[in-house]
C-alpha cells in the first residue's frame, strides 16, 4: 500500500471539505442534493460520517481478524440481517448532525478526525495493513465482501468522492 498516497488523498478531501462548506450560502446548504433525501449540509455531515466511523472499523477489524473465521462470516450476517435498521440510524444521523452542527465545528471535527487517521496510519506495518474481516456489502456501495486495513483506510475518500457527486452546490 502506497500510504503517502493515502495521506493525499486525505488531505485533498480535508481541503474540499473545507471548500465546500466555506464556499457554500446558507440556501444552497439547504438545498436538497441529487439523488438523495438530505440536504446538502445533511449530506455534507454524512460525508465526514464516512471519516469518523474509520476508528471504530479500524479496531473491530483488528479483532475479527484474529478470530477463526466462520466469526467474521456470522457477523456479516448478522449485520446484513440488520440492513434495514442500519439504513435508518444512518439517515437519521446524518439528518440530526447535519441540521444542528455548525460548519466551523464540521470543518474542526473533520480536521482533527483526519489528523488522528494520519497518525494512526504512520504506525501500521505492512502485516497489520494485510489484515481484515468481511463486511455487508448491503450497507455502503464502498464495501466489498473482504476488506484489509488497507483497504479500509482507502475507505473514507472512496465515500466522500462518491456522494460528492451527489451535492448540488453551485
Amino acid at each position: 500500500m502506497d500510504t503517502q498516497a493515502v495521506h493525499g488523498d486525505f488531505e485533498r478531501a480535508r481541503e474540499t471539505f473545507r471548500a465546500l462548506l466555506d464556499g457554500a450560502t446558507e440556501e444552497e446548504l439547504r438545498r436538497r442534493s441529487n439523488g438523495t433525501r438530505w440536504t446538502n449540509r445533511q449530506l455534507l455531515f454524512h460525508m465526514l460520517l464516512g471519516f469518523l466511523i474509520m476508528r471504530a472499523l479500524l479496531r473491530l477489524a483488528r479483532i475479527v481478524a484474529r478470530l477463526p473465521g466462520w466469526v467474521g462470516r456470522a457477523w456479516v450476517r448478522l449485520l446484513d440481517a440488520g440492513t434495514k435498521p442500519f439504513d435508518v440510524v444512518n439517515f437519521a444521523g446524518s439528518w440530526l448532525g447535519g441540521t444542528l452542527m455548525p460548519r466551523k465545528a464540521m470543518v474542526a471535527l473533520a480536521d482533527r478526525t483526519i489528523a488522528a487517521l494520519h497518525r494512526r496510519l504512520d504506525c501500521e506495518d505492512e502485516i497489520s495493513l494485510a489484515r481484515g474481516m468481511p463486511y455487508p456489502t448491503r450497507w455502503d456501495p464502498c464495501f466489498r465482501e473482504f476488506m484489509t486495513l488497507a483497504d479500509l483506510y482507502r475507505f473514507p475518500v472512496q465515500h466522500f468522492d462518491f456522494h460528492r457527486d451527489q451535492l448540488s452546490l453551485s
